[in-house]
């Protein structure tokens, strides 16, 4: 029998990638300190995009997840906001071409700032110190004090996921996002590039589309959709007692809801059945979703799936497949056929990053644009061959022209990753490879559609 859940059930569970607090006392005042903070997002919010998720699961949709891999106390600044945004904006006007169909945005952003580690303990020079996890953990300077564990740290997330989340806000539904600036989210380093070439060609077709809206009667002030998007955030569902302590009951409905975001999900590494991860996201309300890596087997994925989402609900799981280019083609299929043939209803994204990883001969770490590529490739050729939906793409980038992965039409080797090699953890795509990225997406959504349609 499945304990009945609450909100502290997971604290009697077997849990992992958890920092080493010096002192527990502080920890669970700092937590009880955010248990009378306001709420960040609203459960109307999450249902709102649950109702979304749904649409993608039953293939009327497509999901565009993506963002930094993790966010920084250091880097907080509006222009860093505005322009991880604006990729976006224009990685879905892309896909929304391609597929014609809505296009999800879910962003990475207002509480990614905790990373699961493979060890404890890093070495440089003979000296071993505590990991940086994250700065809502420790810092990531290499000295014994910047990398204690420090539970105060999750109240300045929270306060700059605050602030982030109303900053996002003002520009989604304040008149940025509107159509008729599709022209203006072109970042000014990519004026003569191939890809802002291609860009600014969409962007006409898009205002020459508005032009005869407006000329019929259709106008911002009549269509919602012209002039503002809902715009989600997410966050890997790590230090649950941050997630515990931002978990409230919801007025209208009884329910509980994790209220640090709109989407949270479970990572590689802490997603064990009888785990503390998996036993906190059953009981929220909120869509979550499950990282499947090679490792995991169609009976694993059938259990998770059942213990997340045991009513079989439309948009409340989604499976972010993270296989790797080499494997993808092997070790997805099996999934799929698993959750066909159960007749279990869950939205299948495709992570092209974390399979991905690799040192270069310069010693950055590193992730190759084709690679990324290929395993996109590979997902949409899996659900093809098996007749399921490949309902979308979970994306590391940045809205800043970094070099931290290599390839792309740029083409950037390992010996310039030093360039602008800026990440504090895991390597992301720049605007320039994200927006290449989104026209070869789209490229698989139309010739998808264009075989449907031939059927």
């Amino acid at each position: 029998m499945t304990e009945q859940w609450q909100p502290d059930t997971w604290r009697r569970k077997p849990i992992r990638q958890v920092p080493s607090y010096p002192d527990p006392t502080a920890l669970c005042v700092v937590e009880e300190r955010l248990r009378g903070f306001p709420p960040l997002v609203f459960a109307g919010e999450a249902r709102r995009l649950k109702r979304m998720l749904a649409d993608v699961a039953r293939g009327k949709a497509f999901l565009l997840q993506g963002g930094d891999c993790a966010e920084s106390f250091g880097e907080f600044h509006p222009n860093i906001l505005r322009d991880n945004l604006r990729v976006i904006l224009q990685m879905a006007v892309v896909l929304t071409f391609g597929a014609a169909c809505p296009v999800v945005k879910l962003g990475r952003v207002a509480g990614q700032f905790a990373k699961p580690r493979s060890s404890d303990t890093e070495a440089r020079n003979g000296m071993a110190l505590p990991s940086y996890r994250g700065d809502m953990v420790n810092a990531i300077e290499f000295t014994a004090e910047a990398r204690v564990p420090n539970p105060e740290r999750l109240i300045q997330a929270y306060y700059q996921s605050a602030a982030t989340l109303n900053f996002l806000r003002a520009l989604s539904q304040g008149g940025y996002a509107d159509l008729h600036r599709v022209h203006g989210w072109t970042l000014s380093f990519l004026d003569e590039s191939r890809q802002g070439e291609r860009y600014r060609h969409l962007a006409d077709r898009i205002s020459e589309a508005l032009r005869f809206m407006e000329a019929v009667g259709i106008t911002p002030e009549e269509a919602r959709q012209i002039r503002e998007v809902d715009f989600f955030t997410s966050h890997e569902a790590l230090l649950l007692g941050y997630e515990q302590a931002m978990t409230r009951v919801d007025s209208t409905t009884g329910d509980y809801y994790d209220c640090s975001a709109h989407f949270v999900w479970a990572g590689e590494r802490t997603r064990q059945l009888d785990g503390a991860h998996l036993e906190f996201l059953r009981g929220i309300k909120n869509p979550v979703g499950i990282k499947a890596g090679p490792t995991m087997s169609p009976d694993e994925l059938l259990c998770a799936t059942d213990l997340l989402n045991p009513e079989n609900e439309p948009g409340r799981l989604t499976v972010i497949a993270r296989m790797g280019a080499g494997r993808v083609e092997q070790s997805l299929p099996p999934l799929i056929r698993a959750i066909r043939d159960a007749g279990r209803q869950v939205v299948w994204v495709c992570d092209p990053m974390h399979g991905n990883t690799h040192e270069s001969s310069t010693g950055f770490k590193t992730r190759a644009f084709d690679a990324i590529l290929s395993e996109v490739r590979g997902f949409f050729a899996a659900h093809q061959a098996e007749g399921t939906y490949a309902g979308g793409v979970h994306f590391e980038m940045t809205g800043q022209d970094v070099t931290e992965c290599v390839g792309g039409a740029q083409g950037i080797t390992e010996q310039t990753l030093s360039d602008r090699y800026q990440t504090r953890c895991d390597p992301r795509l720049n605007v320039h490879q994200s927006l290449e990225l989104a026209f070869l997406v789209a490229e698989l959504l139309h010739a998808r559609r264009a075989m449907n349609d031939r059927r």
